[in-house]
């Protein structure tokens, strides 16, 4: 129990450390990127920092697995560099013995991906989707000034509204130019479609001109409700609406964005042990080497792991890959090099005495 408990106190030590530098790297790119958002008037500033703390879950998801995997490696090194691993040995604790000891707290983090890759990323991505959409019915007219003419849609559109209520909600007495089209209502809201999650203002009692440039002819149309498209749902949200789909949705859906989604979040889980057995025997290094002696190329490894992950994910989407095939090859894969790792060594020992 003494030698568990301090193999895990290392490993523990080196996950801790790792993960708060990789948060650090992560979140604070994301928190660049809606700061510039915010600055463009696309999300309210008050928003930032509480979607930042929603998508804590699935940035974890991600960096646990490395963390863990990076762990390994710098504690075992040291262990093997530090010749304290030699003495351990001699001392009758098997490299089965060490992979035992080091399964419990790998185990724990499995338990722990599986929470946030399963349930708890998806209800983040479900309160961001019910922020977004809220903001989204706001962001537009807050950037109106009641009296002023404004160009929009990168200046194809020019927008005029005489006043606004008081929580920004919906224009009155609404003038917009778009080319040869001008429309007058009295007034204007703005929804948001649940299908297409693209944005409309809706206009209310009003006249449409339609002016045709070759006959210099003007036609009229009045309505009661005329809906006119601000901007469509952008790439990220549409990303986030299928990322916030419960996992038990998932099972038996024959769609194939939900079937890419749902062999994700399991393949997030699966990684754990894969890896664990993958970090163990690149953890074995010479003395004189030292302790980052196999770190780079073991790292590189672990990249090209989560990158086909996301490349093969994105091809079941597309239909380029078949969804029983899927991600279930990429894991085989791995765990036969993993194999390869563990008995490698002892093939080699093998082959030597039968040379002697």
């Amino acid at each position: 129990m003494i030698l568990f408990r301090y193999l895990v106190r290392e490993l523990t030590g080196s996950i801790f450390a790792v993960t708060l530098v990789l948060l650090l790297i992560l979140m604070s790119g994301r928190l660049i990127r809606q700061l510039a958002e915010a600055a463009a008037g696309q999300v309210s500033l008050e928003i930032v920092f509480f979607t930042l703390l929603l998508r804590l879950p699935s940035f974890l998801e991600m960096v646990l697995p490395l963390a863990l995997f990076i762990a390994i490696l710098l504690a075992y090194g040291r262990l093997y560099a530090d010749s304290e691993m030699t003495v351990l040995t001699a001392t009758g604790v098997s490299h089965r013995r060490l992979l035992a000891y080091t399964l419990v707290p790998a185990g724990t983090m499995m338990a722990v991906v599986a929470s946030l890759s399963l349930f708890l990323s998806p209800w983040g991505a479900q309160k961001m989707e019910s922020l977004y959409q809220k903001q989204a019915q706001l962001t537009e007219f807050e950037l109106l000034i009641p009296g002023r003419f404004q160009s929009m849609k990168s200046g194809s559109r020019v927008t005029y509204a005489e006043s606004l209520s008081e929580d920004k909600t919906e224009m009155r007495q609404v003038f917009i130019a778009d080319g040869d089209t001008l429309l007058v209502a009295g007034r204007g809201t703005q929804y948001v479609s649940d299908d297409t999650g693209s944005r409309y203002l809706e206009l209310h009692q009003g006249r449409r001109y339609d002016l045709s440039g070759e006959a210099l002819s003007l036609q009229t149309l009045e309505f009661e409700r005329y809906g006119v498209k601000i901007a469509d749902e952008p790439d990220e949200r549409r990303k986030l609406r299928q990322e916030a789909i419960p996992t038990p949705a998932l099972f038996g859906d024959p769609n194939l964005k939900s079937q890419a989604q749902l062999q994700w979040r399991l393949s997030l889980i699966i990684m754990v042990p894969i890896v664990t057995l993958i970090a163990l025997p690149l953890a074995r290094v010479n003395p004189r080497q030292g302790r980052f002696a196999r770190l780079f190329p073991a790292i590189i490894l672990f990249m090209v792991y989560i990158s086909l992950m996301i490349a093969m994910t994105g091809m079941i989407e597309k239909g380029r890959l078949d969804p029983s095939v899927g991600l279930w090859s990429l894991h085989a894969v791995y765990g036969l090099i993993a194999a390869a790792l563990w008995w490698w060594p002892e093939l080699q020992r093998r082959h030597k005495v039968r040379q002697l």
